[in-house]
Formats: structure tokens, C-alpha cells, sequence
């Protein structure tokens, strides 16, 4: 099976893209994040008199039909155009124009896409169609392969005439961690040369804001108040916010990259996953699995807890999660989980499911480019069962050479990366 193997090649990030609630464009999302701001409004796109829960961080002012020809507007859901916009960032940012490469080039770039939800909003679309009494002219011919996760990472290889793997890997909330990981193993291999990886999902929709009310997960005490809502490790945190956005990533063979004077981010060195075997949305008291799924990571990275510069949180701000994943945080660094400083990017584009691992990275890479930690807003009343540096309220100055960054998921899964700096 791995006849053409001889040894793993070195893996990093060249180009990132960024669609996100708090900023379009990668430098507008980096500084958005530094200065603190929050993403979180009330929802407009939908009516939500009847829900309990109004606010969401969703992406204002994204000309999403740009993204598309005329054709194909009716035929895709959301996730699609906030996948496109930002890969076409990441292409731009890494140097590379997919239309000026040979078709063997092309062969040679392949995309592994994480969501949790995919087109689920474009689902419940049609459904108002078919069982409302709309006209069925309104629909999608397309609604099936539309709504099959699967698909999405075909609609980025069409567009940019990529011809090796498409995948998408749909793990829940570790989704884009997950292939991030996949797609940088395949470089590592030597099976693709170039690998568009990272996350977007687009959960806003009617339906899915009355399953998540059903959960109980989300909070409903901040309605009047938005911007304060996403509040993780904070005493009177009393649940997530939903959220949405694309964070996409360029990532090669070191080597490869070097030769032709690419920029470098950072180099992937390490990854761990875990599942809790637990229940199907709660973690499980203790935090033994998440602990495990980062020192396996760090293993992967032969590194130890003593070179880990900065921890990017998955902080959902509910008060079971933030209080384990402190717990796991300290079993997996020991001695040092109180030196390192850590931060929760939801804090400021609330939950965005399946991509959340690849805003976490894009967190992570920002504090290693800029030398600023960003932080975790709304954090004004420390939890005492949260008692790390969570670098509350403003930003930090800090260099940043390792960081590790964290993930948890429905289904409890638990997936963690480590990046550094070359």
C-alpha cells in the first residue's frame, strides 16, 4: 500500500483565507481579532420573535453571488461561496494561480474540506418548498448532491480545476482540525504536492436554531446584550453561541515551498485525536481523553509541554466544556498549564461547528506572525474551576514559536494540532 513511501516530507501552511464574523480577508480578520471585537448580533436573516435564542456571529456584507456564476447560484448552499472566497484568498496570499498551471500541476493539488453541517440551511430551504405549498420551480435539480456533505470539497475542485482528491471530513465540532490533519499527512506521504485544507460551515437557518434550543446549549440570557454573549471560562457563562465562516489553508511540502520563495506561516509538526466513548454531546468529568488527545500531539511532535508557547482553546462557553477542558489542559501540560498563555477565538466568532479548528489555527498563526496573543473577550468575572491564563479582555504582546491548538466535538471526539513557527 505505501510502495512509493521512503520518508515523511515536511509539511507547512504557504496561504491562508478568511471569511469570517468579525472580518473579510485574512488581515481584517487578524485585526479584528487583536482588537478585541465581537461578531455576535442579533439574527436578521431569519425570523427568531418565537425563539429563545435571537443572536448568532454570523458574516455581514459578503457578496456571496461574487463568488459564483449566475448558473450556479440557485444550486449551492451557503458554505459553498464562503468556501470559495476563501480559498481564493488562501491561493492569492501562497502565490499560486490554479488557471496558469499545467494539468499535471493540477493533478497534483488536491482538497480536504471539514463541516459539520454543510448544506443542512439549504435542506431546510427546500423543505419549506416541497411541504409549504411553494413552487417546485423555486427548487435545486441539484438539492441532492447539494445537500450530500461529500460534494463540498467537489465544488472547490471545479472551480479551480484541481484534479487530485476532494474529500471533506465531517467529524462534528473537530471536523477541519481532523482534515487539516488528513490533508497535511498526504503531503507528509508525498501523495499530493499541494493540499487546500481548513473548515466552513453556515448552520443559521430556522430548523437547526430549534434543534440547538432543544439542546439547551446555547445561550439564551444575553439577547440585548450580543457582543457580551460569548463569554468562555467566564462565572456567569451560561452557554455557546452559533456561528459561521470559512478558514482555509494552502499547505505544502517544505522543500517545495522554500524553492520557489514561498511565505511560511508555520510548519504542521504534530496531531492527536481521541474520542471520550461517552455520550452523544456531553464530555465526559475529568478531561483523561481531551488530555490525552493533546500529549499525543505533542508526542507526535517531539516536543514536551516546556516549548508550547501559546494554546488555542475550543472555549465553547458552556459551563460543563470550559470547566473540563481547563482539567484536561493541566493533565496534559502538567507544570506548565499555568504558564502558557491560552485563548478562546469563540469568544469573538461565537461556535462555528465544523470549522472551528481551522479558526483556531488561523488564531494560532496570527499570534505567531503579529507577536500578539489575541484574547478572550467578555472575561470579567473569572470562573474559580477555570483558573488559567485565558489572557482576559485585551491582547498581549508575546512571542510565539510553538502553539498547540485544541478541539472537542459532539460525539466526544477530541482533536488537537501542533503548529511551529520556521
Amino acid at each position: 500500500m505505501l510502495a512509493q513511501f521512503k520518508h515523511l516530507r515536511r509539511v507547512v501552511i504557504t496561504g491562508m483565507g478568511c471569511v469570517t464574523p468579525i472580518g473579510i480577508g485574512r488581515e481584517a480578520f487578524w485585526s479584528a481579532l487583536q482588537r478585541g471585537e465581537s461578531g455576535v448580533r442579533r439574527i436578521e436573516s431569519f425570523d427568531v420573535s418565537n425563539s429563545p435564542v435571537k443572536i448568532a456571529a454570523y458574516v455581514r456584507d459578503f457578496d456571496w453571488q461574487s463568488q459564483l456564476g449566475p448558473k450556479d447560484r440557485k444550486h449551492v448552499p451557503r458554505t459553498v461561496p464562503l468556501a470559495l472566497a476563501a480559498a481564493r484568498e488562501a491561493f492569492q496570499d501562497a502565490g499560486i494561480a490554479p488557471t496558469d498551471l499545467s494539468l499535471e500541476e493540477r493533478q497534483q493539488i488536491g482538497v480536504v474540506l471539514g463541516t459539520g453541517g454543510g448544506g443542512l440551511p439549504f435542506v431546510e430551504d427546500h423543505y419549506a418548498i416541497w411541504y409549504q405549498g411553494g413552487s417546485h420551480s423555486k427548487a435545486s435539480v441539484y438539492i441532492i448532491p447539494a445537500a450530500t456533505h461529500g460534494t463540498l470539497s467537489s465544488e472547490l475542485s471545479m472551480a479551480f480545476g484541481l484534479r487530485g482528491l476532494s474529500h471533506v471530513i465531517s467529524t462534528g465540532c473537530t471536523s477541519s482540525t481532523d482534515a487539516i490533519h488528513y490533508a497535511a499527512e498526504h503531503v507528509a506521504l508525498g501523495r499530493q504536492e499541494v493540499m487546500i485544507a481548513g473548515g466552513v460551515d453556515a448552520p443559521l437557518a430556522p430548523g437547526i436554531l430549534a434543534g440547538f434550543n432543544l439542546l439547551t446549549v446555547l445561550t439564551t440570557d444575553w439577547n440585548d446584550e450580543p457582543h457580551r454573549a460569548s463569554r468562555p471560562f467566564t462565572r456567569n457563562r451560561s452557554g455557546m453561541v452559533l456561528g459561521e465562516g470559512s478558514w482555509i489553508y494552502v499547505l505544502e511540502e517544505f522543500e517545495r515551498a522554500k524553492h520557489r520563495g514561498a511565505k511560511i506561516y508555520a510548519e504542521i509538526i504534530g496531531y492527536g485525536s481521541t474520542c471520550d466513548a461517552y455520550h452523544r454531546v456531553r464530555l465526559q468529568e475529568g478531561g483523561d481523553e481531551p488530555a490525552r488527545a493533546m500529549t499525543l500531539a505533542m508526542n507526535d511532535a517531539g516536543i514536551d509541554p516546556s516549548e508550547i508557547d501559546y494554546v488555542n482553546l475550543h472555549g465553547t462557553s458552556t459551563v460543563l466544556n470550559d470547566r473540563i477542558e481547563t482539567n484536561a489542559l493541566k493533565i496534559a501540560l502538567n507544570c506548565d498549564s499555568h504558564r502558557i498563555p491560552m485563548s478562546a477565538t469563540k469568544s469573538q466568532v461565537g461556535h462555528p461547528q465544523g470549522a472551528s479548528g481551522a479558526a483556531g489555527l488561523a488564531a494560532a498563526l496570527c499570534a505567531m506572525q503579529t507577536g500578539v496573543i489575541p484574547p478572550t473577550i467578555n472575561l470579567d468575572e473569572p470562573d474559580p474551576d477555570c483558573d488559567l491564563d485565558y489572557v482576559p479582555i485585551e491582547a498581549r504582546d508575546a512571542k510565539v514559536r510553538t502553539a498547540l491548538c485544541n478541539c472537542i466535538g459532539f460525539g466526544s471526539k477530541n482533536s488537537a494540532l501542533v503548529v511551529r513557527r520556521v
